[in-house]
């Protein structure tokens, strides 16, 4: 096609004058509503110092000696472990794997995968998966997400135990705030089954997208939580603009999301370098494609990825395993195009939200999707408890699996740092 064409499609600097003269005018109801709830807080810097001080290791630890005193010494145990460096480092890992090659191999660390599961909901549920890492000389991963409700966790200790679990790990996490469809803002959801196939914007409607800032700036400045899932394209941008007026948090684009293509992907990308600093970074830290992408909707999408600046900035978190139940047709498992694809693109996550189907299929209680969004008191009482601590140790185990198989390959993978030097 002629050239003339492909030049039509260039933004004029006029255009981008008359968005900001929405943005900055003093009178526009729909940014003043997002400057009040702001205000709430304080100013950026003010709520930036409350977030990293309440964030940090010893206060988070006279949180947890408030609520729930008796976590105390699993963390200090975690300390223990970790200072005596009983797990497994890395290059003993790679021998275990590949034996004497390993010591001859150059491992592909720019493109290293980090090894994420989802969902840590409990924090009874860490030290079983790092007694389990440390006798089998298995990995920790590196990143994990959380699905829970925020005030259950927060009155139970579990909110800043399992953040300073994480602190001790040198892992990431992301919470999942309660302002979301299943909170009862929808009123024509039914509940968790009726949104679990059905991703897209339906979330926050009207008046709940500035609860959804309410809601985090309360968690940033309380319990130094930095990273939340985000599922709809108005909290998306008002991500955006929090990040851009000043305020250091990020967001990851949850698989609810439903982006599925790379021009989805360069819709959101566009605004995010719109909206990003001056350094070059912005609030999206992670991008979770919906498990219906393949490997070439990520080449694709990485390609532009770098030219907007954004290859070490925002990571593609991708599905290689499931829940069993609730959510997707079985069996899944996408490790064979994990490492197919690991070795040219950077920056990816990969993310275990089931064990893997031949091992899931067989248990007693599969991994369900629908438990993320039971109360924790039902499932103690119905008996599930053990059941959903061994989806979540499958989850571990599967995340090893796909360790193991990029060590096979000479890929990289990151795993908890803290943990495995």
């Amino acid at each position: 096609m002629d050239n003339k064409y492909r030049e039509m499609l260039k933004i004029p600097a006029e255009r981008l004058d008359a968005i900001n003269s929405v943005l900055l005018d003093p009178n526009s109801k729909v940014m003043q509503g997002f400057f009040d709830v702001v205000a709430k807080y304080g100013t950026p810097e003010e709520i930036n110092a409350k977030a990293r001080e309440a964030g940090k290791y010893e206060n988070l630890l006279k949180k947890v000696q408030e609520v729930k005193p008796e976590y105390v010494k699993d963390l200090e145990w975690l300390v223990e472990q970790r200072d005596s460096d009983a797990f497994v480092p890395i290059a003993e890992y790679r021998g275990k794997v590949l034996g004497d090659a390993a010591k001859s191999t150059k491992f592909k660390d720019e493109s290293a995968v980090t090894i994420e599961v989802s969902a840590l909901q409990y924090f009874p549920w860490v030290r079983p998966m790092a007694e389990q890492a440390i006798a089998n000389k298995t990995l920790v991963p590196g990143r994990f997400i959380k699905v829970r409700k925020m005030k259950e966790q927060e009155e139970d200790g579990d909110l800043p135990a399992i953040a300073a679990a994480m602190q001790i790990f040198g892992a990431s996490y992301v919470e999942t705030l309660d302002t979301k469809g299943t909170d009862g803002s929808n009123p024509h959801l039914g509940g968790p089954e009726t949104i679990t196939g059905y991703f897209g914007g339906i979330g926050q409607p009207n008046e709940h997208a500035l609860q959804w800032v309410d809601e985090f700036l309360y968690y940033y400045t309380n319990y130094g939580v930095k990273s939340v899932l985000n599922f709809n394209a108005g909290t998306i941008l008002l991500g955006f603009l929090l990040y851009k007026m000043g305020v250091d948090f990020d967001f990851k684009i949850s698989v609810f999301f439903g982006s599925d293509n790379p021009y989805h992907a360069l819709w959101i990308m566009m605004a995010a370098k719109l909206f990003s600093r001056d350094d070059g970074t912005c609030a999206l830290c992670g991008f979770n494609w919906s498990n219906s992408v393949n490997n070439e909707t990520m080449e694709l999408t990485a390609q532009f990825r770098k030219a907007l600046g954004f290859e070490n900035v925002v990571r593609f978190e991708h599905h290689i395993t499931e829940t069993y139940k609730s959510i997707i047709l079985q069996p899944y498992n996408r490790r064979d195009e994990l490492v197919e694809i690991a070795d040219h693109v950077a920056n990816i996550s990969a993310k275990h939200e089931g064990g893997d189907p031949e091992i899931d299929s067989t248990l007693e209680h599969p991994s369900d999707i629908l438990d993320y969004f039971r109360d924790k008191q039902e499932v103690i009482d119905s008996g599930d408890w053990e059941h959903m601590q061994r989806n979540f140790i499958e989850k571990v185990n599967a995340a090893n699996k796909s360790a193991w198989a990029l060590t096979e390959k000479g890929l990289s993978f990151v795993a908890a740092p803290n943990l495995h030097k």
